[in-house]
């Protein structure tokens, strides 16, 4: 697999120019086009008395200040791409994590910034990373906090035997046949024979050219997360690889474990498949 087609989500609310530049930098890399994307939608506030005229024309003002927005960053993603014919833009008024989900059937990879950890967040104009991971059926790759280009010499592959991980595994190939090291770490939780687990997948990224090695670690005095990302500062990692989930989907829907760890660290570029 190759990446032939990126998408970039962009914030209606937040700085640009950092994830399209970041993106069209791994586009150009790749040989893959560039699709620019963002959305946002209206939601209802009550207006000041109960007149029906006010409360169409509060919407109509938000659905104005939106397409505004979006013709701004239209321009700043065609600017920063020098308007170049590999690139697109799509700008959409809608719900932003469905509509990214639907018009991901376009793309090989979505890219996106870092979940906010604010505790009220607004998801009509904000991404809800944990939905799309389930809904969109594409790796989505999260950008560190300061969308420095991807190097991908060094890629830390967080293991645990799951179906997600298998799918994070083979979508990552084309990072991980170019990288100069590769880490399989798997956190050793009791399962049976870890070692024999993580050689199964040295071997088969060997079949496919990758240059990896196995590393499983004691989790009986840290956090898996924890001695995840010790690994990656260990091995100057500035990307790490995992699936979206790997527990029940009672959990899943609450976004716990060791993804929801792995996405609060912005130190480093995180590729995530479900």
């Amino acid at each position: 697999m190759a990446f032939k087609t990126i998408m970039v989500q962009l914030h209606v609310d937040i700085i640009a120019a950092p994830r399209i530049s970041m993106a069209w930098d791994l586009a150009q890399r790749h040989g893959a086009d560039l699709i620019g994307f963002c959305a946002a939608e209206p939601h209802f506030v009550m207006p000041t008395g109960t007149d029906d005229q006010a409360a169409t024309k509060a919407i109509w003002s938000q659905v104005e200040e939106i397409e505004g927005r979006l013709s701004c960053l239209r321009e700043e993603f065609l600017s920063t791409v020098n308007g170049s014919n590999r690139a697109s833009w799509r700008g959409e008024i809608g719900n932003p994590t469905r509509q990214l989900a639907m018009n991901a059937r376009a793309a090989d990879l979505i890219v996106t910034g870092s979940p906010t950890v604010d505790l009220v967040v607004d998801h009509h104009r904000t991404l809800d990373t944990a939905s799309l991971i389930l809904a969109a059926g594409r790796p989505i790759l999260v950008a560190s906090e300061s969308c420095a280009p991807i190097k991908a010499e060094s890629i830390l592959i967080a293991w645990n035997d799951t179906r997600e991980a298998r799918r994070a595994v083979a979508d990552a190939m084309p990072f991980l046949i170019t990288a100069r090291d590769v880490v399989i770490a798997t956190v050793d939780q009791g399962s049976p024979a870890p070692q024999d687990n993580v050689a199964d997948v040295e071997l088969f990224l060997a079949r496919h050219g990758v240059k990896a090695r196995s590393e499983v670690l004691d989790a009986r005095h840290s956090e898996p997360a924890d001695l995840l990302l010790r690994i990656g500062q260990e091995i100057a990692a500035d990307l790490i690889v995992l699936g979206g989930y790997g527990h029940s989907r009672v959990r899943e829907m609450t976004f716990g474990g060791v993804t929801r760890s792995v996405l609060r660290n912005g130190s480093l570029h995180r590729f995530i498949s479900n």
